[in-house]
């Protein structure tokens, strides 16, 4: 059981590690090349296959420029702040028209993802 919640863990660390280089607009090969790791090792880690060290974790999160926090402690309070920053930053010279469009749609994913959550 123990391995099921590592390999879950892995999973998870690796899915927030590919959103967050999509993100930046980074390939694979771009964050591989600049922190000086394999291209196929990098896969394997944001698909969950393969652990990583320390030094490698921060090589790819200094590639990347996101918060060692925001990849592994997504539900931390501090880090939920940050993400409530970034909507704002996003929504600051959006029209009432477009707040509310954008509202609708927001509160749509989420129900969304929460039915599938459950399923």
């Amino acid at each position: 059981m123990e391995d099921n919640i590592e390999s879950k863990k892995l999973k998870e660390i690796g899915n927030r590690l590919r959103e967050a280089r999509q993100a930046a607009g980074l390939t694979q090969a771009d964050v591989a090349y600049s922190a000086n790791i394999n291209a196929s090792h990098l896969s394997d880690i944001e698909c969950g296959k393969k652990q990583l060290s320390i030094l490698t974790f921060c090589k790819i999160i200094e590639v990347i420029r996101v918060s060692a926090d925001e990849i592994l402690r997504p539900n931390v309070p501090s880090v939920n702040s940050i993400y409530q920053g970034e909507f704002s930053k996003i929504f600051k010279d959006c029209s009432a028209a477009e707040l509310e469009s954008l509202l609708k749609i927001i509160q749509e994913i989420k129900t969304s993802m929460r039915t599938n959550k459950d399923d």
